[in-house]
């Protein structure tokens, strides 16, 4: 191969292809035209003598040697990327930064505004996606860096990405206002003899880590709905004789539901900051972390 002809620009143009694995999308993520970077893989099956990628019936296939330049090539591009951030300084006053932040919407609600708000006013230039947390696609779109940080409960993270924790919550048991048989000092089989509503992320569960919980007690409670959101939950019970076991923070404000502690000891989980490696060392990226541990 001739390096002389060889530049970033072409390599960061494989490695968007690469990923994406279709045209349209990586000219997309590199902010450049179709015909570019058509233009741009011309000249990369040139220097690499290999198709690199084949056309298919959806998007493009890559070729043998283009998963084999994959992995080294993403390692070089952050090591080069890892150098120029080293040596930047960050101004939070003057920056203009876009920050891509993957959680639930229990986390959007509860602490969302407040992470928003620090950082806005510390940071007027700032920009800040929101976007659903996708555990099982996480590690992939930090590599990518369609994703900077996730909040989620860190023993949940792929163990190859980094984690910070920032704070631990408590569930509770919420129901509506004048619900017959909810009240403080519930034994557990009181709470069993309810009927019940969850939240199942993944979406139809009728079973999470407190069904687990209770089954090595000698319990079942009846779960009749199973809700993909928790900010469904609290609306379902206010119209009903279900209850639910919530994160506290989201309902702290609630007037109009009926809040007790929860009858089963030890219900809870923390929430952490998950970020890649890539971005470690990144000056706003550390910034960034820090501004939101102290919002925390």
């Amino acid at each position: 191969m001739d390096t002389k002809r060889l530049d970033l620009n072409l390599l960061a143009t494989l490695e968007a292809l690469l990923d994406e694995q279709n045209v349209t999308r990586a000219a997309a993520r590199l902010h450049m035209s179709q015909p570019a970077v058509s233009a741009q893989l011309s000249r990369l099956r040139d220097l690499f003598d290999d198709p690199l990628l084949i056309p298919a019936h959806r998007g493009m296939i890559p070729t043998a040697k283009a998963l084999e330049l994959q992995s080294p090539l993403r390692l070089a591009l952050d090591q080069v990327r890892d150098t120029l951030a080293t040596h930047q300084h960050f101004d939070p006053a003057g920056a203009n930064l876009t920050v891509t932040l993957a959680c639930t919407d229990y986390v959007q609600a509860t602490v969302g505004m407040s992470v928003i708000n620090s950082l806005r006013r510390r940071a007027p230039g700032i920009r800040i996606g929101l976007r659903n947390l996708e555990p099982t696609r996480l590690e992939a779109q930090m590599a990518r860096g369609d994703v900077d940080l996730a909040f989620m409960t860190p023993e949940e993270a792929p163990p190859s990405l980094r984690h910070r924790h920032l704070y631990d919550e408590a569930y509770v048991l919420i129901g509506r206002l004048d619900h017959p048989h909810l009240f403080d000092g519930m034994a557990i089989d009181d709470y069993v003899q309810l009927e019940h509503v969850i939240v199942s992320l993944s979406g139809g569960d009728f079973s999470t880590p407190v069904d687990q919980a209770l089954k090595v007690l000698g319990y079942a409670r009846d779960v009749v709905l199973s809700a993909a959101s928790f900010l469904l939950v609290p609306e379902v019970v206010t119209r009903s004789n279900l209850v639910a076991l919530v994160p506290q923070r989201l309902v702290a404000e609630r007037k109009d539901l009926k809040v007790v502690a929860s009858p089963i000891e030890s219900t809870g989980f923390s929430v952490g900051m998950v970020w890649h490696e890539r971005n470690h060392a990144h000056p706003a990226q550390r910034w960034v972390r820090e501004a939101i541990g102290q919002a925390l």
